[in-house]
């Protein structure tokens, strides 16, 4: 789900260094550089990388340009090949039976562990061809204004994942927005000090 559906979970954080004006001229050329390559005919398991918030499929931002008044608008997109194991295992096993069949032929029976890693690296190179990665897509909105960013996911690999690629990218610390951070940014020292007393209600009855 992203913001061009009717309703959409995200994640706020708030840029801890300063924005200068350079920074957002160079931000179209920073994504280029940055931006997503498609392994589809490749055999690597992971990309990521940017792309049009108008169209994924575009890495060049040819459907529009990523400014948008005060706000920079693109996404993050992530390609997992995924192998299911069942099928990594049968064909490595396989893989291990007609080696064995060439050593008999060969008046041979051991099969060290080195060419046992061989086999599999082999097999999972050729099942990567068969495999076409799962594309995910993940809308950023960046508000030049409230020095904010706002990611459509609120999965915690996926936080990570884009908190570093923002700062590959734009050489820019993130810091997300818990309730906590927030509270920071609002009170004063005494009302923090009693905020970090405080301890959860636990609403679950001690006898459940």
């Amino acid at each position: 789900m992203g913001f061009a559906n009717a309703s959409t979970s995200f994640t706020r954080f708030r840029i801890l260094d300063t924005v200068t004006d350079e920074i957002i001229r160079e931000v179209p050329e920073r994504l280029r550089k940055h931006a997503f390559v498609d392994i589809d005919d490749l055999p690597e398991m992971h990309a990521q990388g940017w792309v049009c918030f108008e169209d994924f499929l575009d890495a060049e931002w040819a459907a529009a340009p990523p400014q948008k008044g005060d706000y920079l608008v693109f996404s993050l997109r992530v390609d997992n090949r995924k192998i299911p194991a069942g099928v990594v295992r049968k064909h490595v096993a396989l893989a291990l039976q007609r080696e064995k069949e060439e050593m008999r032929a060969k008046n041979k029976t051991f099969i060290s562990r080195e060419r046992k890693k061989e086999l599999k690296e082999q097999v999972l190179l050729r099942l990567r061809q068969r495999f076409l990665p799962v594309p995910g897509e993940f809308n950023v909105i960046w508000s030049l204004e409230k020095n904010e960013v706002w990611l459509a996911s609120t999965q915690s690999g996926m936080i990570d994942l884009f908190m570093e690629e923002f700062l590959k990218t734009f050489d820019l610390r993130l810091e997300q927005l818990t309730p906590y951070t927030l509270a920071v940014s609002m009170l004063d020292e005494d009302a923090l000090l009693r905020l970090d007393r405080l301890e959860a209600t636990q609403f679950a009855s001690a006898d459940a």
